[in-house]
């Protein structure tokens, strides 16, 4: 899958279901649900000053190499995957966390199902 971060939005309209989520105890990881053959994605904050986006890959599936004019961090909530960053490979699997810099080329595939949170910061 192709991932455009300019894609992911940039507003601070509210958005009724993730107003339901505010105050409550939350388990990220059953906040979003496996599609076979794809990747799925809930945005649950979004802000001008960045945004908290949750998916799930369906094994085989992955992001393409990409950049991003800023820092965002990928923990990883269920499963295992490989990162790339630089040209530098990682596996990762639940509870960890990768800082993607700004400006530098990174990508991911699912070793086995995966899901994640990626967090960005504009500000």
């Amino acid at each position: 899958m192709e991932f455009k971060p300019e894609t992911v939005g940039m507003t601070d309209k509210p958005d009724k279901k993730r107003e339901e989520l505010k105050s409550k105890v939350l388990s990220l990881k059953d906040l979003v649900s496996y599609q076979d053959g794809t990747v799925a994605s809930r945005m649950i904050i979004n802000r001008k000053a960045g945004s908290i986006t949750l998916f799930s890959f369906d094994e085989n599936e992955g992001l393409s190499e990409h950049t991003a004019p800023y820092d965002a961090t990928v923990t990883i909530l269920e499963g295992e995957c490989e990162v790339w960053v630089a040209g530098q490979t990682s596996s990762m699997k639940e509870g960890e966390t990768i800082i993607f810099p700004a400006n530098v080329p990174h990508a991911l595939s699912a070793v086995t199902r995966f899901k994640m949170s990626l967090t960005m910061i504009r500000e």
